[in-house]
């Protein structure tokens, strides 16, 4: 869509200089191909703590004013637990809150987490910061990255409480369902996605060059990089360094050799938590929390209107990236069914972001 934009995979470097711009690839990053036997007498969990500890006390702070995004789950409880045992002077703690049944489990698990870290916390309603919701930055069309994360209106909301609370880091996290998968080495099989109807021709063609020209395999998860390009910019663009201590290189390796049954359920991060004293119920919810809803209101409240003038008028329809007519069956589709596709999610904010550049 755009001539001369290049991408920047880990571990590359770029050089400008007169004669233009030259990229160099590292080799294929080294993996694990397949879990170890433990020795008698270790203990993965002692093994794991160290290592969090560790990684997360090299964290670049010049003040130790630091902030941790707490939902309420495993992976960023754990990282929670490990915030705390670094011992920064001063840790704030930010989360973002769902509704129902769900949300009133999750209030209870982050309040578990704060008071048994000490944390300074300030929870925010998602509900109240929906996808395309008045006031955002996709509704106002400022520059913003169109590829950027769903949850962008929320996510700027913490961002912005992170700043103005001078935290100079935010620990994420992030990862934390990559390390513990069986990763793309086992026999596991991807499930066939389902088609989208309403690609134009030439995002038919790109697909089909999907595979083509990739980047070395990197040391972290692929997925793990594709969610920080969503939601790390932002963080830089208020002035604070995100940091995912669970994909540190070393926790990345020191996974890959752990044994399944310790991965399988986040057993080992489960345990972490039980271990620091904290209730069953903390360490293994019931209903774990997720953002569908607040997805839902955003797509079906502030996106199908947008979907509408793009109906009418559309850039990506008119370059060809998404058939007109299918889309505007996929909208009636949309409307009378009981949960809006997230796909959609997708195009509308590509066509908003490239509304706002113009």
């Amino acid at each position: 869509m755009f001539e001369g934009v290049y991408r920047l995979t880990e571990r590359a470097s770029a050089t400008f200089t007169a004669s233009g711009l030259s990229l160099h690839y590292p080799d294929p990053a080294e993996h694990v191909l397949e879990p170890r036997t433990l020795r008698p007498g270790v203990d993965p969990l002692a093994a794991l703590d160290e290592l969090l500890t560790d990684v997360i006390r090299e964290a670049p702070t010049a003040t130790g004013c630091v902030g941790v995004e707490l939902s309420g789950g495993a992976d960023s409880g754990n990282v929670a637990l490990a915030v705390q045992a670094a011992r920064f002077p001063e840790v704030h703690s930010f989360g973002l809150l769902v509704e129902g049944s769900t949300g009133r489990q999750q209030r209870e698990r982050r309040r578990a987490f704060v008071e048994h870290c000490g944390f300074r916390d300030t929870a925010i309603t998602a509900m109240q910061h929906p996808p395309f919701c008045p006031g955002g930055v996709r509704a106002l069309r400022k520059p913003h990255d169109p590829a950027g994360a769903f949850y962008q209106e929320a996510f700027d909301v913490v961002r912005e409480q992170a700043a103005a609370r001078r935290c100079e880091v935010m620990f994420t996290g992030s990862g934390g369902d990559e390390i513990n998968a069986h990763h793309s080495r086992t026999q596991a099989e991807l499930p066939t996605p389902e088609p989208v109807p309403w690609l134009g021709h030439k995002a038919v063609r790109a697909l089909s060059e999907l595979n083509e020209h990739l980047a070395p395999i990197p040391v972290l998860p692929i997925p793990t990089l594709m969610g920080f390009g969503m939601h790390n910019p932002g963080f830089l663009r208020a002035g604070v360094w995100p940091v995912s201590p669970l994909v540190h290189p070393r926790i990345v390796r020191f996974m890959e050799q752990l044994p399944h049954e310790h991965k399988r359920d986040k057993a080992l991060f489960r345990e972490r938590i039980r271990r620091a004293g904290l209730p069953e119920w903390v360490a293994a919810p019931a209903e774990p929390e997720n953002f569908l809803a607040v997805l839902e209101m955003g797509l079906r409240s502030y996106g199908l209107p947008v979907l509408d003038g793009m109906l009418k008028e559309s850039i990506l329809v008119d370059l060809g990236y998404v058939d007109g007519k299918a889309l505007a069956q996929a909208r009636d589709d949309a409307a009378a069914a009981p949960v809006v596709p997230d796909l959609l999610c997708d195009v509308l904010a590509l066509e908003v972001g490239l509304r706002g550049m113009m």
